[in-house]
């Protein structure tokens, strides 16, 4: 979905009872909604975001991260899914912090990403070194893995 008539077209699909799937080149689930809500002009945003509260029903990121035997990569995947409490969160506009909801939503099926890199370090399909890389969080790669990376640019490290 590159478009705000494609984009509208898909929520208003949605509406009406009809499933949904759609691509959006971006990084997790919060950078997804505001892509959504950011092609409408400013004065639809708010009716946009309810909207989305009321019809979205999750949310899967993936990137692809080189595997540690070098043969090729492997997704990592977040999953975000819709609950009241993130519900409100796009209706009122406070997409920033959906990150936390994800990071406590287990119990309903959700996975962060650097939760998601942390379980392909421990299935060793990457290596610790790129799940620090590819983070959101490199402190969180840290605190779960107990890995500092020793030779990394500050750029990594901030």
């Amino acid at each position: 979905m590159r478009d705000l008539e494609t984009i509208g077209l898909a929520i208003t699909a949605a509406e009406t009872g009809h499933l949904c799937f759609g691509t959006l080149h971006t990084q997790d689930a919060p950078s997804t909604i505001d892509r959504i809500i950011d092609v409408f002009p400013v004065h639809q945003q708010t009716q946009i975001r309810v909207q989305l509260a009321v019809t979205l029903q999750g949310v899967v990121s993936q990137i692809l991260v080189p595997r540690a035997d070098g043969q090729g990569r492997v997704a990592a995947r977040e999953i975000m899914v819709m609950t009241p409490a993130i519900s409100n969160l796009i209706r009122e506009g406070k997409t920033h912090m959906i990150y936390g909801a994800i990071d406590t939503g287990a119990k309903f099926g959700m996975v962060p990403m650097d939760k998601a890199l942390v379980d392909l370090v421990r299935q060793q399909l990457i290596t610790a070194d790129i799940a620090y890389q590819y983070a959101h969080s490199p402190k969180v790669i840290e605190q779960l893995l107990g890995y500092k990376p020793k030779n990394m640019s500050a750029e990594l490290m901030g």
